[in-house]
């Protein structure tokens, strides 16, 4: 760690940019740290509460209703500072080479522990403000190995430099690329794809998935537009022989927001695994990031919610079925699922991962038109949206169908609390909240809650 002491005041670092020294205060939502410079609110990455540090601008409008600025040197450090574990993502190292720290691991500089305490600060603020509920809840560590929240993405993007053909990655809100030779963060079996050194020429984008239980990797190549399959061709024969390949064009022309996969070698999906079931997903369908995340997520999902045979349950937003198939068969042959997804491509994927269960009833489709056209009548139903939530719309359907009890996995603290504020406002009430740090060395976490109506 380098902490250089630095003097007061402004000043410019090599680049040339603005610097100030300011006091950082709370944590706030997206990764940052609230300062004020002469009635200015600043947010600030890659710093701690209570530090004095050096920063530089890296949006400041002088008619902004907030600036946005990096740390490029620390005055006065945390206790709960650390190394880095990631120099290309170090913004102190980052500064001393004249460039922007690459995204993906804004919280590497904090110590793990403390990094949970954070997260746990957000998501108080957030339900304070935004669901007008005080309720604070620990949040978990993922992994009580000895890992350091290292080695568990099992999904990793990465773009390639226009002219060199090498991966990197983009700093946070820049197009500028960034020219990387590893990622921790990542599990073993991507690293020692060792990628770095293939040239991509002729590929925008390389999205690689290694499924946590061992099985056989997927690369999937975006290529730059028009596509050139003779430098396509090219690219496939410098991969790995031990990964599948496939070319995605991320909007495939149907209109249903969909992409397009085109197998170059091997298949186009990969085998996970979770609570004992087996899975295939879609290489450009959902499947939870960390390693550990499905197994966790759906203990913590059939304990709240604790499912017995006959009962009737509503999987919204369902994806490839993760939670759907431990549903079904904790429900029986007495019980049903309604298991519903937006994405086609990821609901053929449930088609065929519930194969043989014939208590669910499978629908491709937008959940709040799925709401109002299904009957209601299920005793439970368990949402999990994307990160913008799952919205007023869903949720006045819900409060119409009126479940005894709605589960909801979120990823975000703040369309959750919004949510869990469009339910309080009706009566409901926040039964049972738990927080899961499934994304080490991140601002993101992930939280599973059960909420009743007034009669529960």
């Amino acid at each position: 760690m380098r902490c250089a002491a630095v003097p007061p005041g402004g000043g410019t670092d090599q680049t040339g940019s603005d610097l100030l020294t300011v006091t950082l205060g709370p944590v706030a939502h997206g990764g940052h740290f609230v300062a004020r410079h002469e009635g200015r609110v600043i947010f600030v990455r890659h710093g701690l509460p209570s530090e004095t540090v050096r920063i530089r601008l890296t949006e400041a409008a002088p008619d902004a209703k907030f600036w946005r600025a990096d740390v490029v040197d620390v005055v006065d450090p945390s206790p709960a500072r650390a190394p880095h574990p990631w120099k290309p993502a170090d913004a102190l190292a980052a500064a001393t080479e004249g460039r922007q720290p690459v995204g993906g691991a804004e919280f590497g500089h904090i110590d793990p522990t403390a990094q949970r305490r954070l997260k746990a600060d957000v998501l108080v603020e957030q339900l304070q403000r935004l669901g007008g509920l005080e309720r604070y809840t620990e949040v978990e560590p993922a992994d009580s190995g000895s890992s350091g929240g290292m080695h568990w993405r099992t999904r990793v993007a990465f773009a390639v430099e226009p002219g060199t053909g090498r991966l990197g990655m983009h700093p946070h809100r820049s197009n500028d690329i960034i020219t990387i030779r590893s990622m921790p963060l990542a599990l073993a079996a991507i690293e020692e794809l060792t990628l770095w050194n293939v040239d991509f020429t002729g590929i925008e984008r390389v999205e690689v998935a290694a499924p946590g239980n061992g099985s056989r990797p997927l690369i999937l190549l975006v290529p730059q537009p028009p596509t050139d399959r003779g430098a396509v061709d090219d690219v496939v024969r410098r991969l790995p022989a031990e990964a599948s390949v496939a070319l995605w064009k991320p909007d495939g022309g149907s209109g249903d927001g969909s992409g397009q996969l085109t197998r170059l070698r091997g298949r186009t999906w990969v085998s996970e695994s979770a609570g004992g079931y087996q899975y295939r997903v879609t290489g450009d369908g959902f499947w939870q990031v960390h390693r550990q995340a499905p197994d966790i997520l759906m203990d913590a999902v059939l304990a709240g919610l604790d499912p017995h045979p006959g009962d009737r349950i509503a999987d919204l937003y369902a994806g490839a079925g993760l939670f759907t198939v431990a549903l079904a068969d904790a429900v029986g042959g007495t019980g049903s699922v309604l298991s519903v997804e937006a994405a086609p491509g990821t609901s053929r994927d449930a088609r065929r991962n519930l194969h043989g269960f014939g208590n669910v009833n499978i629908v491709q489709g937008r959940v709040e038109r799925v709401l109002r056209t299904k009957p209601g009548g299920w005793g439970t139903v368990l949402l999990d949206p994307p990160r913008t939530g799952a919205g007023k719309q869903v949720i006045r359907e819900l409060l119409r169908a009126r479940p005894a009890a709605v589960g909801y996995v979120s990823c975000d603290p703040a369309s959750f609390a919004r949510d869990v504020g469009y339910f309080r406002r009706a009566g409901w009430q926040l039964a049972h909240l738990r927080a899961f740090d499934l994304y080490p060395h991140t601002h993101h976490l992930e939280t599973f809650a059960v909420i009743t109506p007034p009669d529960q």
